[in-house]
């Protein structure tokens, strides 16, 4: 299966229920590098799967392009991490847009995955191949995992033992002289064992700049990325492990012009204890690094304008979660999260208008924020219904906050401390008429603080500049969905859900004054209100797979006296869609086509400039050649469909043209 429905995934897995019945055997030692089992009530919130053969064999061989097979999803821009500047790929499900950073809580293993001064996911360094399965929830609210979620969660899960071979390889040749090389290395070790897995991308880019806005200084979206990641696994008893997992990434791209180079990386660390005696447990700590720059190259005299150098920053946090005893028709959940996160800009500003290219001038801003959460959430299982409901106290905090500067438009800011405490909770159901049918219902609430990319740094996407507001409060999300998943047949399945999201205190990038569109400032709007529905489909026949997903969101600013009241979020389509069919035997080599389309959107608040809608089409086949070595042929974008990403004020950046790849795999 590609993605299916989490209340019939778990349905058609009728042993899970029961082995987590099952009394140990303390003779017998299982590693299993996962974390705990999901809830019964889980499905209530309408999750879907995308699993481990979808997310191994898509064209791009990126994760963001696998995410998008879930019709709403997006990122702030419709680039992907080859040619998207870092700072604009945040999430974001169900059309509550107009903010780059994420509003989509994405986790790996339990640990969050923002940045932790920007916001924005790390895409380039989540590769694939070392993951287990994705579990997406487009509502929900804020529950057990964290704060942060208020349009949806993605839990992404490390691939487990059984998942990895003792030696994998591939190596790929696209088009623009672009390469791919990876491999993993797992042994076990004792009755654990160890993953060492390493990827390298580089390509010469295409170039993002239409033909006739070209100039000499424009230059093609040049990129260079590697990353490395150790998992390792160990048995403390036959009912407990610890899970260690280290990640270093570095990721540099070109974009537009010559010179405007941007760089990301990161060392990220967490230790996981799980245990799954007769008191479960789940423990995590972890260390995120980060670091940011980014060179912007004035779009008249082709000189530097802006040097963000160094954007420091550190994530710390943890999560304890205990899953008492309580009888078999209730699994209990209550525990504690926190994240802490400080981070600073240095940038430097010149005189592109002359040719000297002085500094004119130094700025430097930064500060702390941290988020301690106290949840409990339970799940009741009445034989055919489970009812689930949670609790959550977040105790916030925005500190140290400043801006300072010399030279032209010197400052010297300090912001006050805030702090308050946010209340959120959620509930659902989820009925069962037969292995068939499930009906399922849930409303919830959530919030997420402003990052401090949000509070203090203000930005420019030539001609446009945006600033920053440290006044700015956090969002809360009010939502309700209800929806279907059916099971007519062996093999088939469909899923329909409705929904009503309300996001209060919504972040937006707000045109000041509308005889000059080229100043913004982010700010609280009213509300973004969406609301609309989503459909899934998958199925099997014989060697035939397909599976398809659309998802109509119709989004609106709520922003009484603006000009804007009552328009489209910026960077919010109201359609989308995606299909594949695939054919898939048993044995021998195997074909699929992955359709996609996004409808129109907005660059800016005051729709002025259209982002045009656009239909993509990919292709992979794979060709077993034995010994464990397929051929493998990828398209993106088959039919060389213009996807502009960015247009302001006509000025266009366009998104990833007709690729294809070449190359193997082996496993041994």
């Amino acid at each position: 299966m590609k993605y299916l429905p989490l209340s019939l995934a778990l349905a058609a897995i009728p042993t899970v229920a029961a082995a987590e019945t099952e009394a140990p055997d303390p003779a017998r030692i299982v590693v299993t590098g996962e974390g705990l089992s999901l809830p019964p009530g889980t499905p209530a919130y309408g999750s879907l799967i995308i699993d481990r053969d979808r997310l191994t064999n898509s064209a791009s061989g990126r994760i963001e392009s696998v995410l998008g097979d879930v019709a709403g999803f997006q990122q702030f821009r419709r680039s992907d991490s080859r040619s998207a500047n870092p700072s604009a790929q945040g999430a974001t499900l169900r059309a509550l847009g107009g903010n780059a950073s994420s509003r989509t809580l994405v986790l790996l293993d339990g640990v969050p995955l923002a940045d932790p001064f920007f916001g924005y996911i790390p895409f380039s360094a989540l590769v694939p191949d070392r993951l287990s399965v994705v579990r997406v929830t487009r509502g929900g609210g804020i529950g057990a995992f964290g704060a942060g979620a208020v349009a949806g969660t993605i839990e992404l899960a490390s691939a487990t033992r059984d998942q990895l071979p003792t030696f994998a390889a591939s190596a790929f040749y696209g088009s623009r002289d672009a390469t791919e090389l990876s491999a993993s290395l797992t042994p076990d070790l004792g009755s654990g064992y160890v993953s060492l897995s390493g990827r390298w991308d580089r390509g010469d880019g295409f170039q993002t700049t239409p033909r006739d806005q070209r100039v000499a200084a424009t230059a093609p979206a040049a990129y260079d990325g590697w990353s490395t990641n150790l998992r390792a696994v160990a048995p403390l008893s036959a009912t407990s492990e610890i899970q260690f997992r280290g990640t270093l990434f570095h990721d540099e791209r070109t974009l537009r012009f010559k010179g405007a180079d941007s760089m990301s990386e990161g060392q990220d660390a967490s230790i996981r204890f799980i245990s799954r005696g007769a008191w479960q447990v789940d423990a995590l700590a972890y260390i995120q690094a980060r670091n940011f720059s980014n060179i912007v190259i004035s779009a008249s005299t082709f000189r530097k304008s802006l040097d963000q150098r160094n954007t420091p920053s550190t994530g710390i946090g943890g999560k304890i979660e205990l899953r008492p005893p309580v009888g078999p028709d209730h699994v209990l959940r209550i525990g504690a999260d926190t994240r802490f996160a400080t981070g600073d800009m240095f940038e430097d500003a010149y005189n592109a208008n002359i040719a000297a290219n002085p500094v004119t001038s130094r700025r430097h801003a930064g500060g702390e924020q941290m988020t301690t959460g106290f949840f409990a959430e339970d799940d009741w299982s009445l034989g055919k219904l489970v009812l689930t409901g949670g609790v959550r106290a977040d105790r916030w905090t925005i500190s140290n906050g400043f801006y300072r500067a010399t030279g032209t438009g010197a400052a010297n800011n300090s912001f006050a401390d805030r702090s308050d405490w946010q209340f959120s909770g959620r509930a659902g159901a989820l009925y069962r008429i037969g292995d068939a049918v499930a009906l399922r219902g849930a409303a919830y609430t959530g919030f997420r603080l402003p990052t401090l990319n949000e509070l203090y740094r203000p930005f420019v996407v030539f001609p446009v500049t945006t600033q920053a507001n440290p006044a700015l409060n956090p969002e809360k999300l009010k939502g309700v969905e209800a929806g279907v998943d059916l099971n007519p047949v062996s093999g088939i399945t469909f899923s329909a859900t409705a929904f009503y999201n309300r996001l209060d205190d919504a972040i937006a990038n707000v045109t000041l004054n509308p005889s000059n569109p080229n100043v913004r400032q982010r700010r609280n709007v009213d509300a973004i209100v969406a609301k609309g529905f989503e459909l899934t489909a998958s199925g099997r026949i014989a060697d035939f797979l397909l599976s398809a997903s659309y998802a109509y969101s119709h989004s609106t600013v709520r922003a009484p006296g603006m000009r804007f009241d009552g328009l489209d979020p910026a960077q919010s389509p109201r359609h989308a869609a995606s299909a594949t069919l695939a054919w898939e035997p048993r044995q021998g080599p195997a074909l699929s086509a992955t359709l996609r389309y996004v409808g129109k959107q907005y660059e800016d608040d005051l729709q002025t400039d259209v982002l045009p809608d656009a239909l993509t089409v990919d292709a992979v086949a794979r060709l077993p050649l034995g010994h464990g070595v397929t051929l493998v042929a990828r398209g993106e974008n088959l039919f060389d469909e213009e996807v502009v990403t960015r247009n302001a004020g006509g000025s266009i950046d366009l998104g990833t043209p007709r690729t294809l790849w070449i190359g193997v795999r082996f496993t041994g």
